[in-house]
């Protein structure tokens, strides 16, 4: 459910009409910014989201991350065994 920003657009109207703007004029502004409000800016809840998404992909990435890092540790630990038991004979 998108969340919606409050936007007085009656206020708006009145306000660029009191500096000149005709009715019209005023009445496209404000259809044009109201547009803008609801599709081009993020809600707090769209902000949250993401945050909690971004947490979720780092905590898999260290997880992940943590993994490649043992199996290196590992292959290079049996590696360096490997070359002392060839050597040690």
């Amino acid at each position: 459910m998108k969340e919606s920003l409050i936007f007085d657009t009656h206020a708006y109207i009145k306000k660029l009409r009191s500096v000149g703007f005709t009715e019209e004029q005023a009445e496209v502004q404000t259809e044009a910014l109201s547009e803008l409000i609801e599709e081009g800016l993020a809600t707090k809840r769209d902000l949250k989201e993401l945050e909690t998404s971004l947490k979720r992909d780092i905590k898999e990435l260290e997880l992940r991350l943590s993994v490649r890092l043992g199996t290196i540790v590992v292959a290079g630990i049996a590696a360096v065994a490997t070359l002392m038991k060839l050597f040690s004979h």
